[in-house]
Parts: C-alpha cells; sequence; structure tokens
C-alpha cells in the first residue's frame, strides 16, 4: 500500500492511499468467500461452490459495493497503525480510483490528535499539603451525635437557637418573581444553627412561633454548588408547622456506649478523630493528584481538534440535563437562570473541556513510555472486589460486560500512571 501524506493543520490530515495488487486480491477472495454463503449456484451447496463461479453468479453491484466497502475499510485501519496516528473521529473517504479488482486508490481526510509535548515528568516536583484533623473537627461530630439521639419536646414558644422547627418553603426570583425549581418543601424538618441550610436562611427562622407566616430574601453565596443559583436574590416564603426543643444527652461515657463498641468517651473521640483523619488523608490524595495532573498538563503541548473537545462538552451537557431533569427544571429554564444562551453556555465550558482532554492525553502519552499495563490477572481482581460489594446478581453481571471490563481496565491504567506521578512529584 502506498500511502502520501499531507499534513493540513496540526489536527487534520488527508492521506492519499494506492492499493497494492495482492491488497486487492485478498479482499476479492475474502467477499467472495462470504458471497458463496448467498448465492445459488445449481448442483452447489451454499458456500461450497468455486469462487471463480461464485464471481460469475454474483449480483455485479452487490459484489463490488461490499469489496470497496471491505477493502476501504481494511486501508485504513492499515494506515492508522503504519502512521501511528490518534484519530478522533472515522474518516471522510473519497475513492478517487476504481478500475475493477486490479486498481483502487483513496482519500481519506481525518481529524487528529497532534503530537503530545510532555514537560520532564521526571523533574517534576509539587510539595504534599500537609493536613491535621483538629478538636474542633471531632466536636463537631460529637455534636451531631448527640443531637441526633437527643430526646424532642414540643415547645410553645418562639423558636431560638438549637430547635429544631417543621417548615412549608417555597422559593421566588425576587427580581421576576418566578418560582425556582429545587428551591421548595414541605414539612421540612431544620436544626436552626446546624448551618446545614442555605447561608443566612437558618437565622430568619429564630423568633418564629408555630403557625407562623413569613417572607424574607436571601442572597445566595457565589459560590454555591448550584451555579444558576450563586449571587442569586430569592425571596422565600415559609410556613412553621411546629417548634421543638431538643434535649441533648450528656457527653459522658454512657453516651459513648450508645453510639458503639465504646467503654468510654475517650474511645469515641479517638475512634471519630482516625476517621476523619482517614478521611482527610484520601480527599487530599485525591487533591494533590488532580494538582499534579493538572501542572502537567498546563505544561503539555498538544493540538486538540475542535470536534473533540465539542465531544467532551457533549457528554458534559447531557450530564447537566439529567440532573436537571431530577431537579424538575427545563434546559431553556436553566439557561435563563444561568443569563447565557446556548451558545454561551457551551463556550464557557470549552477550557474546562480541553483541560480534562490534555490530563487524559498526558496520562496516556506516560502510560505509553512508561510501559505501564493492566495485567489479565489485575482487571480479574479489581472486578471480584467490585462483585462483593453488590448483593444483586445483575449489578454483578454487569461488571463482566466487555464494554464495562475495557472501562474498568481504562481506569485501572489511568490509576497506575497517576500513581506512579504522584510518587515522582513527591520525592
Amino acid at each position: 500500500m502506498q500511502i502520501k501524506r499531507t499534513d493540513d493543520s496540526p489536527t487534520q490530515i488527508t492521506f492519499n492511499v494506492i492499493a497494492d495488487a495482492e491488497q486487492i486480491d485478498d479482499t476479492k477472495q475474502h467477499v467472495l468467500k462470504d458471497l458463496s454463503r448467498s448465492v445459488k449456484i445449481q448442483g452447489f451447496r451454499s458456500g461450497h461452490a468455486p469462487l471463480s463461479l461464485v464471481e460469475k453468479h454474483a449480483d455485479p453491484a452487490t459484489f463490488q459495493t461490499q469489496f470497496i466497502d471491505h477493502l476501504l475499510n481494511d486501508m485504513w485501519n492499515d494506515l492508522v497503525r503504519r502512521e501511528q496516528i490518534r484519530p478522533v473521529s472515522q474518516p471522510k473517504v473519497n475513492l478517487t480510483k476504481f478500475v475493477p479488482f486490479s486498481s483502487v486508490e483513496a482519500e481519506y481526510v481525518v481529524s487528529v490528535i497532534g503530537d503530545v509535548k510532555l514537560p520532564d515528568y521526571k523533574k517534576f516536583r509539587l510539595a504534599k499539603p500537609e493536613h491535621t484533623t483538629d478538636s474542633k473537627a471531632v466536636d463537631e461530630v460529637l455534636q451531631n451525635l448527640r443531637t441526633r439521639a437527643a430526646d424532642k419536646k414540643p415547645a410553645e414558644r418562639a423558636a431560638k437557637d438549637g430547635d429544631e422547627v417543621t417548615i412549608d418553603f417555597s422559593g421566588e426570583d425576587a427580581k421576576t418573581k418566578e418560582k425556582i425549581a429545587g428551591a421548595d418543601g414541605k414539612d421540612y424538618p431544620l436544626i436552626i444553627g446546624s448551618n446545614t441550610f442555605i447561608p443566612g436562611f437558618e437565622p430568619k427562622l429564630v423568633g418564629l412561633k408555630a403557625g407562623d407566616d413569613e417572607t424574607f430574601d436571601i442572597t445566595f453565596p457565589k459560590d454555591y454548588g448550584v451555579p444558576e443559583l450563586q449571587n442569586r436574590k430569592v425571596t422565600f416564603t415559609i410556613h412553621v408547622h411546629n417548634v421543638v426543643e431538643l434535649v441533648l444527652p450528656k457527653l459522658d461515657d454512657a453516651f459513648a456506649a450508645t453510639v458503639g463498641p465504646f467503654k468510654t468517651l475517650a474511645d469515641l473521640k479517638s475512634d471519630i478523630r482516625k476517621q476523619l483523619q482517614a478521611d482527610q488523608e484520601e480527599k487530599s490524595r485525591r487533591d494533590y493528584e488532580s494538582a499534579v495532573l493538572e501542572a502537567l498538563a498546563n505544561k503539555t503541548t498538544v493540538a486538540i481538534p475542535k470536534e473533540l473537545v465539542d465531544q467532551e462538552i457533549d457528554r458534559n451537557e447531557a450530564d447537566e440535563r439529567q440532573n436537571l431533569v431530577y431537579r424538575g427544571q427545563t434546559w431553556e429554564e436553566h439557561l435563563e437562570a444561568e443569563g447565557v444562551t446556548e451558545e454561551a453556555h457551551r463556550e464557557r465550558q470549552r477550557l474546562g473541556a480541553e483541560m480534562r482532554i490534555r490530563g487524559g492525553l498526558v496520562l496516556s502519552e506516560v502510560a505509553e513510555r512508561e510501559h505501564i499495563t493492566v495485567t489479565t490477572e489485575e482487571l480479574a481482581q479489581h472486578i471480584d472486589q467490585l462483585k462483593r460489594r453488590y448483593q444483586e446478581e445483575s449489578m454483578r453481571a454487569e461488571l463482566d460486560k466487555p464494554e464495562n471490563r475495557r472501562e474498568l481496565a481504562s481506569r485501572l491504567l489511568s490509576d497506575k500512571t497517576i500513581k506512579l506521578l504522584t510518587d515522582i512529584a513527591s520525592s
């Protein structure tokens, strides 16, 4: 096979390919064997007639179409392997010459990922952040445990800090007066001072009694978890059903024994501290991995095709749309709430999408250079561990599907690669 390569841009290549005689003949014989199963020839069973007779009896249009399709596909696969390119989609194919079963030429235009130029990751260093669990965090857990174990006494008085109130609430945009999807609730129990609700909301309940109605404005924080509510002024209307006083249990050894297998309060505190420390270490590990990968990705040079970034944005928006369904909000309402057009919404995701792709390319390139692989035994062991977590047989069966096994193998490869990079960076 003769190949002429033209680099149209860092992310697009045109290949002009001429098939050789041996490849043409092999493809012809292969297609004839396939056709022999469907072409009826008197005196021969299906699939047993000589290929020369099959060629004479086969429909010429069908024969040529299957031949061309098969040959063009084989030529493309050989092309990818020989040129070692990273195509991001199927190529645009143009059959430029076809002399039946003697001469075939084709043009392939394909979008590719450009050469990945990594920084010297073996010399890259990044300090690991220190993490400690302070007594305040332990005290907060203890307070939550006491709250859950508290006795509840109806209070015939105004609500105060530490009380539990049951409320109905609904929110609307303070300017447009439009109802906000997901900003309402019925018979919602809320402990004043727990800081579990929207910042500034709980103090508004202090002084209210059962049966009271109240309306007030809350401006959501600029870093609020739901983007469309960030910095947004919302008018809440609430109705108080009841006020309950929480009588907290005494914090002593007896209380510790009710929480778990602890003989003393000190044992309980020690267990809480260990769990918090483990959680913090896991979070720190993930944060450090992200920081290392982001730093290397920022130092990596690679041309990424626009269509690959668009595909990443499409996947992200599909997840976003699904989350909106759960919240009872339409895509149009979401865009209106954020004050952006659909095009602007996509464009503001482009930088993040590019960084995710760049990070993935870093891991892929490092894994290849360092010959990092996932063995069959490693994958089988990982799948067995996952199966132990699921009780339903249907969930376990999902893990054995080829596409899921490939996804798990890819994740394991990424995990092994990022571990290598973080070991180097922290050394």
